[in-house]
């Protein structure tokens, strides 16, 4: 049974969430939702993820799975909060304890947080299949960018996280702890075995130019066209251009927020005494 696809675009952080259901009146999941967050003053809304819910409510949809890509470090996810007011279960890769584990140092996080992946549902493993309502998925581990990455195939449909973007736009970094370029070109050829005309849906956009912003390929189109890994590429050549080009690259607007939030599956560090929670930012660290 082949995916309906709802698009919902956000435009401060680039990302681009989804809703994959089977049929009207029956199951969906989310894929990489977002939670509005002012970095000025520090405080959440949920405007984006509500847009989502009405969706899912109109529909008369049940929603069973919240599936994040990655632990992302450009936007905090709302899986916590959707989860509040539609069910269902959050879920990543079983590598997550990686990252956890390294950001509890960083963020030298208390002995409340214990970095065993168990702030989420559910940790898939690599090639796991799984349901949603009547439609068939399956997992698939696209480590590189960091070491936690998942991708998730429906049919003839892959929703490929970070791993790629637009061929005019590239690859992701690499650069992150835990991230490796060798892996990520790996990573990127796993997804570009599948059969051309399979359609390749991105976690975010960067247009290089005045063009829209886009977020669904083919698997065609990437080997022709990606500036960073079409045919004739080598994996040596990759890991050359993107160590390179990850040296020249900033840290992500919201990378210190977002992490603390999405190692936790999406929910906020606990409040202090005074009733409040905080974000850590480390000093000369990043």
């Amino acid at each position: 049974m082949k995916p309906n696809i709802e698009t919902f675009f956000e435009p401060v952080t680039w990302t681009v969430s989804y809703v994959v259901f089977d049929e009207v009146g029956g199951s969906c999941a989310i894929i990489d939702p977002v939670l509005d967050y002012d970095p000025k003053s520090g405080r959440t809304s949920t405007q984006f993820a509500d847009k989502q819910i009405q969706f899912i409510n109109n529909k008369q949809l049940t929603l069973e799975w919240i599936l994040e890509t990655h632990a992302h470090a450009d936007h905090l996810s709302s899986a916590h909060y959707l989860r509040s007011q539609l069910g269902g279960k959050i879920a990543i890769g079983e590598r997550i304890p990686m990252v956890q584990e390294t950001f509890k140092k960083l963020f030298n996080l208390g002995n409340e947080f214990v970095p065993n992946g168990s702030h989420f549902d559910y940790l898939f493993a690599d090639d796991e299949i799984f349901q949603v309502g009547r439609l068939n998925a399956k997992a698939i581990s696209t480590p590189g960018h960091t070491p936690a990455d998942l991708a998730y195939q429906f049919d003839d449909v892959i929703f490929i996280g970070d791993t790629m973007f637009m061929p005019d736009v590239g690859t992701a970094r690499a650069d992150f702890p835990g991230g490796d370029a060798r892996q990520l070109f790996r990573s990127i050829h796993k997804l570009l075995a599948f059969s051309p005309e399979t359609k390749l849906f991105m976690c975010h956009d960067y247009p290089p130019t005045d063009r829209p912003v886009q977020w669904q390929s083919t698997v065609a189109e990437q080997r022709a066209h990606n500036i960073h890994v079409h045919d004739g590429i080598s994996e040596d050549e990759f890991v050359a251009m993107r160590i390179a080009r990850d040296k020249t690259l900033q840290a992500p607007n919201l990378l210190l927020p977002s992490i603390q939030i999405n190692v936790r599956a999406g929910e906020m560090p606990p409040t202090e005494e005074n009733g409040v929670a905080y974000f850590k930012i480390p000093i000369n660290v990043i």
